[in-house]
C-alpha cells in the first residue's frame, strides 16, 4: 500500500531545530552538522554530498537525514552511541534493555512498536531515513522493502553484517560506524567510537595472550534441530576473539540450522548460550543437561556453560564489551 505525502514544507519547518544539536556539539573535521554563512544563511554540510554502497543500494545524502526511525537494538545503540538521538522520529524491536549509559536517550524516543512497526506505522512517523539491523526489518511481505521505502521518498541502510560478502569482523564493525558517522556528518565522533573498540578488544587480545583456543557450540535455540552461530556473522569473530573456537565455524551462514547428533559429533569443549527471548538460560541449561544423548560432550559433561546476551552477539556498540564478557567466562586463569 503506497499514499503520497507532501515532505518538503514539514522538511523546511524542522531542519533548523534538528540541525543545532549536531551543531552545538561538533568537534571539526566534518563533525557536527551544518555551520552558518555570513549574513545568517546555511553552508552546505561539511562531508556532503555523500555516497555510499549498502548492500547493493546505492544512495547519495545530500545533507544528514532529519527523522530517522532504527529498527532493531543494535542500530538504535548506534545512533546514541554517536549522539544522535534528536535525529531519531522513533525506534522499534529490542531483545533486551538498552545499554545503561543510553536509557535516558532511549526513553525520549518513540517506540513505534514492540516488535517490527507495520508498513503504515513506520509511514506515520513521517521519516527521512530507515535503518535496519537485520534482513527481516525490510520484509518485503510487510511491504517494508527498501525499494518500497525509497519510492515514498525513505532512503535506508541495512547492517552490512546481512550483506558482507565474506565473514563480519572487526573491520566490518568498523565499517559500519564509519558509514553511520558519515552518513550523519559526525565523522569525528564515529572514528573516537571505532578507536575505543578497537583498544578494549586489543586489551582483551593481550589477556589471552598463550591461552589455547577451547571449541566452542553456541546455543542459540532449538530443540528437535539446533539454531546457532555460523561462520559468516559477528557472533563466530566474537568467539574467536574471545579464545574460542567455533565448531560450526565452517558454515558460511551467520546463523544457520544444526542437528543434535552433529553437535556430538563435533565434541564442543564449551558451550555459549544466547539469552534472550521467552526461554530463560537456566532452562536452556536444563534441556542440555537433561539430554541423554549429549552426556558424553565435554562441554555438557563438565558443565561449562557461557552466556552472552543475543543484543552482544549483533554487529553493533556492544561487540567489544562482550569480547571481554566472553573471554572471561571462557578463560577465567586469564582474567585472575
Amino acid at each position: 500500500m503506497s499514499r503520497r505525502r507532501s515532505r518538503g514544507a514539514l522538511r523546511a519547518l524542522i531542519s533548523a531545530a534538528l540541525l543545532l544539536p549536531l551543531a552545538a556539539c561538533g568537534t571539526g573535521g566534518g563533525d557536527g552538522g551544518d555551520a552558518k554563512a555570513p549574513g545568517g544563511a546555511t553552508a552546505k554540510a561539511a562531508g556532503f554530498p555523500y555516497t555510499v554502497d549498502n548492500c547493493g543500494v546505492r544512495t547519495t545524502f545530500k545533507a544528514p537525514p532529519e527523522r530517522v526511525v532504527t529498527m532493531n537494538q543494535h542500530t538504535t545503540e548506534i545512533m546514541l552511541a554517536l549522539g544522535l538521538k534528536d535525529r531519531l522520529a522513533g525506534t522499534a524491536y529490542l531483545d533486551d534493555k538498552v545499554l545503561p549509559q543510553y536509557e535516558k536517550d532511549y526513553k525520549s524516543v518513540k517506540v513505534l512498536a514492540k516488535e517490527y512497526p507495520s508498513y503504515e506505522t513506520l509511514l506515520g512517523a513521517n521519516p527521512d531515513f530507515v535503518y535496519g539491523g537485520y534482513a527481516s526489518a525490510f520484509d518485503k511481505g510487510e511491504g517494508r522493502e527498501r525499494a518500497a521505502l525509497e519510492k515514498s521518498g525513505i532512503k535506508t541502510r541495512l547492517s552490512i553484517e546481512y550483506c558482507a560478502g565474506g565473514r563480519t569482523g572487526v573491520q566490518q564493525l568498523a565499517q559500519e560506524i564509519r558509514e553511520v558517522g558519515a552518513t550523519f556528518g559526525v565523522r569525528d565522533r564515529a572514528e573516537a567510537l571505532v578507536k575505543k573498540a578497537e583498544a578494549t578488544i586489543d586489551a582483551t587480545k593481550d589477556k589471552l595472550r598463550g591461552t589455547a583456543p577451547a571449541s566452542v557450540f553456541v546455543y542459540d535455540s532449538g530443540d528437535s534441530s539446533v539454531h546457532t552461530a555460523g561462520g559468516k556473522g559477528i557472533g563466530n569473530e566474537i568467539v574467536s576473539l574471545a579464545g574460542g573456537r567455533n565448531v560450526f565455524a565452517d558454515t558460511a551462514k551467520t546463523f544457520t540450522d544444526v542437528s543434535w547428533e552433529q553437535i556430538v559429533e563435533r565434541k564442543p569443549e564449551a558451550i555459549v548460550i544466547y539469552d534472550y527471548g521467552g526461554t530463560p538460560v537456566e532452562a536452556k541449561k536444563k534441556r542440555l543437561l537433561e539430554d541423554p544423548a549429549l552426556q558424553d560432550v565435554p562441554a555438557v559433561r563438565n558443565k561449562r556453560f557461557a552466556v552472552l546476551p543475543l543484543s552482544s552477539a549483533v554487529l553493533g556498540v556492544r561487540v567489544p564489551d562482550a569480547v571481554r564478557s566472553l573471554a572471561g567466562q571462557l578463560h577465567p586463569d586469564a582474567f585472575k
